[in-house]
C-alpha cells in the first residue's frame, strides 16, 4: 500500500473519530432523532470529507440500516439502547466506526460489544484467520450473558466500497480468510439480549447503486443522475429531491439496478450494542484508524 493511500486512511479515521465522539454527546432522551442525524452528518461535509454512507442511527432491537426519514417525528427516550455508525472517506478511502450511547441502565451490554471489540483488535496480525478473531469476540459477549448476533459481520473496505473480503464473524468458525499485510477491513461486534440473530423489518431508507442498465421510468432515471456522485456507495431517500420517491426506488430494486437495506433487528424488546474500529493490518499487528 502506498504511503499516500495509507495517509488518506488514517486522516478519514482521525476525522471520522473526531465526529463520532462529538456526535455520541448529542444523543439525549428527548432530542430529535433527525435534528442529531443531520448535524452529524453535516460535520463530516464541514471536515472536507465526505460520507461514505448515510448515517446509521439504530434504537433498541434494531442492529443496524437505520437512518431519519424526511420529516422523521422520533425523538430519542429513556431507556434506549442507541447505535451511532458513522463513514467517512477521502477519496474514496473509507474509516467506518460505531459506537454505543446509553439512555438507560445497561453499563455490561455496552461493555460486552466494546470489551469483544478491543479483544479482537489485540489478535489482529498477518497470518490470524477471521475465525480465530469471532472466537474472541464470541468469548467476550457470552461471558457477560449476552448473544453474539451470528448473522451480522465485519467486513472488508476498500475504495469506494464499504463490504468486500473479509467476512469477520462474530462467532466462532473454523477457519476463514486468513489475514494479510495490507488488508484493511472493519470489525463490529453486536451483542444482544435476544436472540442473537437479526432479521429485515420493513423500514428501508437506504439503498446502493449495484449495476448500470437502461432505464426507462423518467422519476428513476433522475435518482440515479442524483446518486451518480456517490460512486456506488450507499445513499439515503432523504437526500433524493422530491417526495414521491416509491415507485422510481421500488423500479430501481426490482430491475436490480440498486439494492436496498431495510432495517436489521433482533427480536422485539431485545436490546443490542455495537462498538466498531476499522483497521490496517500490518506485518507485526495493525494500524486502527478510527482510535
Amino acid at each position: 500500500m502506498k504511503d499516500e493511500t495509507i495517509d488518506l486512511y488514517l486522516e478519514a479515521g482521525r476525522i471520522a473519530r473526531k465526529i463520532l465522539e462529538e456526535g455520541l454527546d448529542k444523543v439525549r432522551a428527548g432530542d430529535s432523532y433527525l435534528t442529531v442525524v443531520e448535524q452529524i452528518e453535516g460535520r463530516v461535509e464541514e471536515e472536507g470529507a465526505g460520507l461514505a454512507f448515510p448515517l446509521n442511527v439504530s434504537l433498541n432491537e434494531d442492529a443496524a440500516h437505520d437512518t431519519a426519514s424526511t420529516g422523521d417525528q422520533r425523538l430519542f427516550a429513556v431507556g434506549d439502547v442507541v447505535k451511532v455508525d458513522l463513514g467517512v472517506h477521502l477519496e474514496g478511502y473509507i474509516a467506518d466506526t460505531a459506537a454505543t450511547v446509553d439512555l438507560g441502565d445497561h453499563p455490561l451490554l455496552l461493555e460486552a460489544s466494546s470489551s469483544a471489540l478491543s479483544r479482537a483488535i489485540s489478535g489482529v496480525r498477518q497470518g490470524v484467520t477471521v475465525g480465530e478473531l469471532g472466537r474472541a469476540i464470541q468469548e467476550e459477549i457470552e461471558r457477560r450473558g449476552f448473544r453474539p448476533v451470528v448473522n451480522l459481520t465485519g467486513h472488508g473496505l476498500a475504495r469506494f466500497m464499504i463490504h468486500t473480503p473479509p467476512n469477520v464473524p462474530n462467532i466462532q468458525i473454523q477457519g476463514g480468510a486468513v489475514l494479510a499485510e495490507g488488508t484493511v477491513f472493519a470489525i463490529e461486534p453486536f451483542a444482544s439480549t435476544g436472540m442473537g440473530q437479526v432479521t429485515e423489518k420493513r423500514r428501508t431508507e437506504i439503498f446502493q447503486q449495484q449495476a448500470i442498465k437502461p432505464v426507462r421510468l423518467p422519476s428513476a432515471r433522475h435518482i440515479l443522475e442524483e446518486i451518480r456522485g456517490r460512486q456506488g456507495m450507499p445513499f439515503a431517500r432523504r437526500w433524493l429531491g422530491g417526495d414521491r420517491l416509491d415507485l422510481p426506488l421500488s423500479t430501481l430494486v426490482r430491475s436490480g439496478v440498486i439494492r436496498a437495506y431495510p432495517v436489521l433487528a433482533d427480536i422485539p424488546g431485545s436490546l443490542v450494542s455495537q462498538h466498531e474500529h476499522t483497521l490496517i493490518v500490518t506485518e507485526d499487528g495493525c494500524i486502527v484508524t478510527t482510535a
